[in-house]
């Protein structure tokens, strides 16, 4: 499998010349419409999660994939784009790929605000994403997309959630809200930390086998 991160919280995974794509959502400006598509995943209904208009360009090179959401996203696209409801629990097949659902809510940004839906995915039971959220899927994780940067984390939630799972592979995610010098904190603090629970930090930059 080829995995390739996109800005954001977006990325890719490719297999047997088939893909999946995750996430792409308002902050990613770089994944265009590539083709060979299966199936795309949407976390929740946040706009830097869930972007119709880059939906609708992903349908419209590849009209037979399929999009997996939460009902609070797949209420909004109705008939307009092919979708699926998942829910946590849930276990589906697209393509090549074996998708499993977890957790069921966002993390909290403030008290204040209304909670919402949020899915985590374990891809081919090898890659995990949280979503906005630190679900944990309770069972090994090869390769682990962590959440970096967010209103509703703290970096120590951040490692936490990384102690707790021991992955192989970590790569960041969910940091469009830091700068270029802002990435780097995460990026000089993470890596030591991973090596001491058995696993590597990278930032993807281009496109990896795992």
């Amino acid at each position: 499998m080829i995995l390739t991160k996109y800005g954001h919280a977006c990325f890719t995974i490719e297999k047997v010349g088939r893909l999946l794509v995750v996430d792409p959502g308002a902050y990613t400006e770089d994944i265009g419409a590539p083709e060979n598509v299966v199936g795309i995943i949407v976390t929740h209904e946040h706009a830097d999660h869930f972007d119709v208009n880059a939906l609708g360009a992903l349908i419209g090179h590849n009209p037979d994939a399929l999009i997996f959401a939460p009902e609070s996203v797949t209420t909004q696209l109705g008939d307009t784009l092919p979708n699926k409801t998942v829910a946590p629990d849930d276990e589906v097949s697209v393509g090549p790929f074996s998708l499993t659902f977890y957790g069921g809510e966002h993390a909290e940004i403030h008290a204040s605000l209304p909670p919402i839906t949020n899915i985590g995915v374990m891809i081919d039971e090898k890659v995990y994403y949280p979503g906005d959220s630190f679900v944990l899927p309770h069972k090994p994780v090869d390769v682990l997309a962590l959440p970096v940067a967010a209103p509703w984390l703290k970096l120590s939630d951040t490692i936490d959630f990384l102690a707790e799972i021991k992955p192989r592979l970590i790569f960041p995610t969910h940091d469009a809200v830091l700068s270029d010098i802002g990435k780097s904190l995460p990026d000089k603090m993470l890596p030591a930390i991973a090596e001491k629970n058995g696993a590597t930090y990278q930032r993807l930059h281009e496109p990896i086998e795992i």
